[in-house]
């Protein structure tokens, strides 16, 4: 059975700054008390409680110890947060009211991952930190949870050496991070759909890593979304080869949605629910374990969005 990855820490609130973006920092909990309306006791019976935040140790994977230092730094945390203000408070207080849930939410996608591999499918109601690089974190991203659980499962032996990882991204920004993280690692497979003219549009080297690119622009209907959705993802999918893949993580972003401010795509609610029902149905009819994370979604709606892909998912599932 699927399981749902959250703990209420996910939550991000920092005095009424966090409204300053248009991120919903708050999201992680209406999109669990959302599923919880709708699947009743099952909800909990789905439900992976998430232990601890991630440690320094599980975040040095991936993050040099310089740049996890920085993050003591108010300055260097405005600038991943694109929230100028934070530079002016005790750094203390950013690390926990913000930088914290996020390190849970990175534990959340470990625990995800672990999931997955017994169960087929886990979704973390958080997590998706594409933006974020090893020695840098940017994008509201500051810890690279993906390759976090990736390298994770490695070091423990639960992904095998030479396992291949498949990561399938339809938020609407080009997951640069995730990029610069697996530059030479020949394991891990990325097929992007983005919108080519938004942040990051300059970091041409991560967009030169995609095994699979789609890039798109604000003109792109509903329909030749999930149209291009359809020609390249299972022809990507059976290129990499069912056999050798041990994970897929899906970094399912509702930035697409129409109205979004930073995503400037036109995706209905419909064709959201839609295309997360292609994307997870195409990996487990190949058997690969799945995990999903939620990534960016700019609008009062993205909670609502969320929400109904994991009720019919588990639904589903």
């Amino acid at each position: 059975m699927p399981r749902i990855v959250y703990t209420r820490r996910y939550n991000i609130g920092f005095y009424g700054l966090e409204r300053l973006h248009p991120f919903d920092s708050r999201k992680y909990g209406r999109a669990w008390k959302a599923i919880h309306r709708a699947l009743g006791a099952r909800a909990k019976e789905l439900l992976l409680p998430v232990d601890r935040p991630t440690n320094r140790e599980e975040l040095l994977l991936v993050h040099s110890p310089d740049y996890l230092d920085q993050l003591c730094n108010p300055a260097i945390v405005a600038r991943v947060l694109e929230l100028p203000v934070v530079r002016r408070l005790p750094g203390w207080l950013v690390d926990r009211h913000v930088l914290l849930p996020m390190r849970w939410a990175t534990r959340g996608t470990i625990l995800a991952a672990e999931a997955a591999l017994r169960e087929g499918l886990a979704i973390n109601l958080g997590g998706g930190f594409h933006h974020a690089k090893p020695g840098q974190g940017e994008g509201f991203c500051a810890y690279a949870d993906a390759a976090i659980a990736i390298r994770s499962l490695r070091e423990r032996n639960l992904l095998a050496k030479n396992d291949r990882v498949v990561h399938i991204d339809t938020d609407a920004h080009q997951g640069n991070g995730v990029c610069a993280t697996f530059r030479t690692d020949i394991r891990v497979f990325l097929f992007d759909i983005f919108h080519a003219s938004i942040y990051p549009a300059g970091d041409v080297a991560a967009r030169q890593r995609i095994d699979c690119p789609i890039p798109i622009s604000s003109r792109c209907t509903e329909a030749e979304y999930q149209s291009l959705l359809e020609q390249r993802l299972p022809g990507f999918l059976d290129s990499v080869g069912r056999s050798k893949v041990g994970l897929a993580i899906y970094n399912a972003g509702t930035d697409v949605f129409t109205g979004d401010p930073l995503g400037q795509l036109n995706l209905s609610a419909k064709a959201i629910l839609k295309r997360d029902l292609y994307v997870v149905r195409e990996l487990r009819r190949r058997g690969l374990p799945t995990v999903m994370v939620l990534s960016g979604g700019y609008t009062r709606q993205s909670y609502r969005l969320v929400a109904d892909s994991v009720i019919a998912l588990c639904r589903e599932f």
